[in-house]
């Protein structure tokens, strides 16, 4: 190692806090950068764009690559195609893929982004030649748009350095070259611009210290490391066969970044310099930070690969039925060119049903000897040529069925187009459609199968599918203009997708000019979803208020792990009462009839009519967080003119408690001078449906708090611009939605693979730890200790219960906790059970006073437990 950067590490491992004091200093002023030179890579097909997945948790040791092998077990990283990202060609001219892999073995030299942390040289202090440049002159090796100007990358910042803001698009998402100074969307997006960084350099990263705000949940501040950052621990088991091999190092490589006023996370440090190798091209996507790739992008990568026709049979598929999986087997069938027979069955000892099902084609397995020998005069045709091309199907525990071994090549030539009508099971699908849906001749009787074939009725690519709603077609002009050739993308791209995936919903409104006007749409993920935590849902409607922007509609709900979900979503370019009456009833007959027992919506009178109309029996309040939302935009004026109204109005908004809540909105008043400012004055008035004490009594699962601190939903905004095309932004929705899944299957592997941890040996956190989900048994056991701080001032016997008066230690406010001996019920005045599904301190002390040291059942909510798909 050079001397200097031995001497430079040890410097800033022994001053690190002064060092990050400067360079916060130096930050505060900085000017603001702008992202005007940006370079678009990738292809503009309307395919879906496929993006990898990096979702790091908290405090988690990444230094085992085995990490989540379980969530990746299906796919196989160097199997996925490269389509849709950006290649980086180096100055010899091989390019190198998303992996850091070369794609031309002759000429491969190791691609290394320069690292002026390291005055361009290696961690040998050997001058470095071969890092990429990204520069117009290579557009024709690597796909780049020519009619994008694409300067040269400038060098990897420094922590002392800052400079022009390099930016990067590709069908994945915007990446910017991290530099001290610079600022990105989100946390999120600062992890996966360092993350990208840290593939082109050789180094895997790891999400370290986080600070977040005790008022509103957001990250304040975050450091990201270098996997080999500090030392491993001392304390190893001397019985352990395999050790596990020594990985850190004490790197002091990292990049720390803080939340600015505008929502935007800014680096704040940024140390470039390593005490270690990197990894080579070769094998850095191997590096841990790399391997995490979602399931669902896996396999949408992988099958992006090989360019297949519309309704190909996928891994996963779901049906409704065995026949619906029949039917779309044998239509797959007809486009290709064989005929489908089925195979063996395998059926349910208890009910009968069908458990399992394999259909083979017809040419499938080899038919079995004659026994009347030569004697048969006119043998038949040979047709069985051992083709192994097949389907299976399973039963799931939702009834429905999926595809679980799917086999596409055969061993044989296929039928051509202009004689698959004749194969077997085509004969039978037309029939079969012909009895179903033909209508007859003008003499009222049915038409011959040759009238049918000579016409062409039966003979169908893909599913009878109207989407379009005739019995609530509106009454009137569309409220909002859409471009005719935006409304035909919608639908063809529904279109494609529902030929893909056939569990894929979409409807579709008609104005009284039978022009297209409102679209909704939902996949597979998002219906079962519904079916788990439907109990509560948040109808978004703010992005459909800003006339800027594309009317985007939500259904919103929370998982077990207090994780963003998305029930539906919908596009309403009319937003008069039949339209969110339209909506609404779509919805919920998509959902199968099921309606939530709450919902949450904007201040609107035209939604409430229509709530109150298709949903008379669901709990119906205004949403906490769009009434912020709202504020903040009414607000502006405020909001750019000081840096701490909106955590101040935060704090305001979401307080529990009435009289606390009251108190903040008339300080907040004061300090900013809006006495005289209407809308707070009309919104204030509306308190009792919106603001937290008033509502306690009606379960909202505490989806506000989940949806203040989801960056990804003020994310959408960017895409809904009417610059952008539509398609974009579909696609960023899905890439959003397949985040928000990816991070409950994170949730799910880690809470199979730790416990937390217990104050103590205590009975009642050792039962509920074992149910609970880590996040919801993290706020029980916050409840259990501020329990132990309550004490009971009066107790009350009644003719059926216990009236105790309890309060906080020191404090003077009062709780009036009910408890019944006939089933060990307590019911507090604060109401949290009632509210957010878990017990209360003031409860849990009365339990523990009465000798209760187990939490009985009836508080124990389905939804928030560890079994609460099962």
């Amino acid at each position: 190692m050079d001397s200097s950067l031995a001497a430079g590490v040890t410097n800033a491992f022994q001053d690190g806090t002064s060092k990050l004091d400067a360079d916060v200093k130096r930050i505060s002023d900085a000017p603001n950068y702008s992202y005007d030179a940006e370079v678009a890579f990738g292809h503009e097909d309307a395919s879906l764009s496929q993006e990898v997945s990096s979702a790091d948790n908290d405090g988690m040791d990444t230094d085992s690559e085995s990490t989540y092998s379980c969530l990746n077990a299906s796919s196989d990283r160097n199997s996925i195609d490269s389509d849709g990202e950006p290649e980086f060609t180096s100055q010899n001219g091989s390019s190198i893929d998303h992996n850091g892999l070369k794609k031309d073995a002759e000429e491969s030299t190791i691609p290394k982004a320069s690292n002026s942390g390291n005055n361009g040289r290696d961690v040998e202090g050997k001058q470095n030649d071969q890092s990429p440049d990204i520069s117009s002159d290579n557009q024709p090796e690597t796909g780049v748009n020519c009619h994008n100007h694409v300067s040269q990358t400038p060098e990897a910042p420094s922590s002392a350095s800052s400079g022009s803001v390099q930016v990067i698009i590709d069908e994945v998402g915007k990446y910017i070259v991290p530099k001290l100074g610079v600022e990105f969307e989100s946390e999120d997006h600062a992890y996966k611009c360092y993350n990208r960084y840290a593939l082109m350099e050789g180094f895997s990263i790891r999400k370290d210290f986080v600070n977040r705000s005790k008022v509103t949940g957001l990250v304040v501040s975050r450091r990201y490391t270098c996997h080999r950052q500090g030392y491993g621990s001392t304390k190893r088991d001397v019985n352990m066969n395999k050790p596990r091999k020594e990985t850190r190092t004490g790197c002091l490589a990292h990049m720390t970044v803080t939340r600015q006023t505008n929502g935007k996370y800014r680096a704040i440090h940024f140390e470039t310099r390593h005490n270690h190798e990197f990894v080579t091209a070769f094998t850095a996507h191997l590096l841990p930070s790399q391997k995490r790739i979602s399931f669902v992008e896996a396999v949408e990568s992988e099958s992006a690969s090989t360019p297949m026709p519309d309704g190909v049979p996928k891994l996963g598929m779901g049906f409704d039925s065995e026949d619906h999986a029949y039917e779309f087997y044998n239509a797959y069938a007809g486009r290709a060119g064989f005929s489908v027979r089925k195979d063996y069955v395998n059926r349910s000892k208890i009910d009968g049903a069908v458990a399992s099902r394999r259909y083979t084609c017809f040419r499938e397995g080899y038919r079995q000897k004659d026994k009347r020998g030569s004697k048969v005069k006119r043998p038949r045709k040979e047709t069985r040529v051992g083709c192994m091309a097949q389907l299976v199907i399973s039963r799931q525990a939702d009834g429905r069925y999926r595809v679980t071994h799917f086999e596409e090549s055969h061993n044989h030539e296929l039928v051509p187009a202009c004689k698959v009508r004749m194969l077997r099971s085509q004969k039978r699908s037309v029939s079969n459609q012909i009895v179903e849906s033909s209508s007859g001749g003008s003499d009222g009787h049915p038409k011959s199968l040759i009238e049918l074939l000579l016409t062409g009725v039966g003979i169908r690519n893909d599913f009878i599918y109207d989407p379009i709603d005739h019995e609530m077609r509106l009454t009137s002009k569309r409220a909002w203009n859409i471009n005719q050739e935006e409304a035909e993308s919608i639908h063809q791209y529904f279109q494609s997708k529902k030929l893909k995936d056939p569990s894929f919903t979409y409807a579709v409104q008609l104005d009284v000019e039978e022009e297209m006007t409102n679209f909704f749409w939902a996949d597979e993920k998002m219906l079962v979803d519904y079916g788990d935590f439907g109990d509560v849902v948040c109808f978004d409607t703010t992005y459909h208020l800003n006339k800027d922007w594309r009317p985007l509609v939500l259904f919103l709900g929370v998982n077990n792990h207090k994780q963003m979900l998305v029930f539906g979503a919908a596009f309403l370019y009319d937003d008069t009462v039949q339209s969110f009456k339209w909506l609404l009833r779509t919805f919920t007959k998509v959902m199968s009839g099921k309606t939530p027992k709450t919902i949450l919506s904007e201040k609107d009178a035209v939604i409430s009519e229509a709530i109150v109309s298709e949903l008379p029996e669901t709990h119906y309040r205004l949403c906490t967080w769009q009434v912020y939302q709202n504020a903040l935009k009414h607000l502006n004026h405020v909001v750019v003119s000081s840096d701490s109204f909106s955590s101040d109005l935060c704090g305001c908004i979401f307080n529990p408690y009435e009289e606390e809540f009251i108190n903040s909105w008339k300080v907040m008043l004061d300090a900013y001078g809006l006495w005289e400012n209407e809308w707070l004055h009309e919104t204030f008035e509306l308190r009792e449906k919106w603001a937290l004490p008033y509502s306690k009594h009606i379960f909202s699962a505490d989806i506000e708090t989940a949806l203040i601190s989801e960056d990804s939903i003020t994310s959408l905004k960017k895409h809904l611009k009417p610059e952008s095309h539509v398609l974009q932004f579909v696609k960023h929705f899905g890439r959003v939605a397949n985040e928000w899944r990816y991070k409950e299957l994170e949730a799910n592997y880690d809470m199979g693979q730790q416990m937390p941890r217990l104050m103590g040996d205590v009975i009642m956190l050792k039962q509920v730890r074992e149910v609970y989900t880590p996040i919801i048994f993290k706020t029980f056991h916050q409840e259990y200790e501020n329990s132990l701080n309550i004490v009971i001032n009066q107790c009350i016997n009644n003719v059926s219960s216990v009236e105790y008066k309890v309060s906080t230690y020191g404090q003077v406010h009062q709780y009036t906790v009910l408890y019944s001996s006939e089933d060990d019920s307590v019911a507090c005045s604060c109401m949290k059970f009632q509210f957010v599904g878990i017990l209360c301190s003031h409860g849990l002390k009365v339990l523990d006073f009465m000798n209760i040291k187990i939490v009985p059942l009836q508080y124990i909510l389905k939804r928030w437990t560890r079994d609460a798909r099962a």
